[in-house]
């Protein structure tokens, strides 16, 4: 029986076409959602704040169609990088612009502690999507405080991100190390995010030496602390 090609449908094309659509439109709805808060008077807190719990929801969305785009096109074997020099200060400055609304409406206070003019050689788009989806994190489960201090130590660039939350539960401070076959993706806080971080700092190489990050509970804040390290 002759068989016809045409009629075929490779199902993970056509997944990775709609995600690609799906993260367009989000984008799209973030910039309505920030310009419509921009036009919203200060005696309408309740619906700024509704407006920012639309925006972090919706930056949630984002970041995992973002995942998802980047795991599908990495085949889940290697993540391809585009690596440049670039000052740290302009990264840091990219996250903190797309989250600024929501830390406000919030009163949530994020103190960045960063060396001057540190410079590093990475992929910024994917760091940017790591970093921001690790200060969502921590904007959810934070009280009120934020603290990312990013400086070099030990040739590695330093990202660490302290909160004021209740810490990281046990099964995800165990699963930091997991394959992706042994994530339990419906247990909040563990699940892609946490892997697809992982794979864009180990992605990060120099000579022998390769990216990591890294989960405790503690720190400055006596909360969560995520930290990536680049070589």
């Amino acid at each position: 029986m002759k068989n016809n090609n045409k009629n075929n449908i490779d199902f993970a094309t056509v997944l990775g076409s709609a995600v690609h659509d799906m993260k367009n439109s989000l984008c799209l709805l973030l910039q309505s959602i920030e310009n419509l808060t921009q036009t919203i008077t200060v005696e309408n807190q309740l619906v700024k704040e509704h407006l920012a719990s639309a925006h972090y929801e919706a930056s949630r969305l984002n970041t995992g169609l973002v995942q998802l785009l980047s795991l599908y096109r990495a085949g889940l074997n290697s993540l391809p990088l585009n690596i440049d020099q670039h000052y740290i200060e302009d990264v840091i400055d990219e996250v903190l612009a797309s989250n600024e609304g929501y830390l406000q409406h919030k009163n949530m206070s994020l103190k960045v502690s960063q060396s001057e003019e540190l410079n590093w050689y990475l992929d910024s788009d994917l760091i940017c999507i790591l970093l921001n989806d690790m200060l969502i994190n921590a904007m959810r489960y934070s009280q009120k405080q934020i603290l990312l201090s990013v400086y070099s130590e030990d040739n590695y660039l330093v990202f660490r991100l302290e909160d004021d939350g209740p810490g990281y539960p046990p099964t995800m401070l165990e699963a930091v190390d997991m394959s992706m076959q042994h994530y339990d993706i419906g247990h909040g806080r563990t699940g892609l995010g946490l892997y697809f971080a992982r794979l864009i700092a180990e992605a990060h190489t120099n000579g022998e030496k390769q990216g990591s990050i890294s989960l405790q509970n503690g720190g400055a804040l006596n909360g969560s602390v995520f930290t990536l390290k680049l070589p």
